[in-house]
C-alpha cells in the first residue's frame, strides 16, 4: 500500500451548480486518482445559511434578510502542489462557483493510492 500527501478542497455550491462546477474544475486539472479522472465526492443537499450585507451582490437572497439556499458539499483531491492549488481556484473553482464569495475550505491529508487492490493479478 502507498501513501501520498494531499490537498483535500471543500466547497459548498447549489444541487443544479454541481455538474457545472466539477466540469470547470476538471478543465483545469482531471481530479485523477489511479486509473480514474473526475473523482470527487458530493454530500446529500443540506440547508446553507447567510445574510447577504451592504455593498453585496447575491446571486441569491436579499441585502440584510437571512437566506437560506439547498447545497450540496463537495470535496476533491489535488497534488500537495501549490501552483496547482492556486489555478484550480483561481481558473476552475471560482469562476464557476455561483456564489459571491463561496466557502471553500482545504486542508492537508494522506490517502492511499490502492494500487493493485482490483483487476490485477
Amino acid at each position: 500500500m502507498h501513501f501520498r500527501r494531499v490537498y483535500r478542497v471543500t466547497t459548498f455550491v447549489p444541487p443544479e451548480n454541481v455538474d457545472a462546477l466539477i466540469a470547470s474544475i476538471a478543465a483545469v486539472d482531471p481530479l485523477g486518482t489511479g486509473r480514474y479522472d473526475r473523482v470527487c465526492w458530493r454530500s446529500a443537499p443540506g440547508i446553507e445559511q447567510f445574510r447577504p450585507l451592504e455593498g453585496a451582490n447575491p446571486s441569491y437572497g436579499k441585502i440584510g434578510e437571512v437566506a437560506h439556499s439547498a447545497t450540496v458539499r463537495l470535496e476533491f483531491i489535488l497534488p500537495l502542489n501549490p501552483e496547482t492549488l492556486r489555478r484550480v481556484l483561481e481558473e476552475g473553482l471560482f469562476p464557476a462557483h455561483p456564489w459571491e464569495e463561496p466557502a471553500v475550505f482545504i486542508d492537508e491529508t494522506t490517502v492511499t493510492d490502492g494500487e493493485g487492490r482490483r483487476g490485477e493479478e
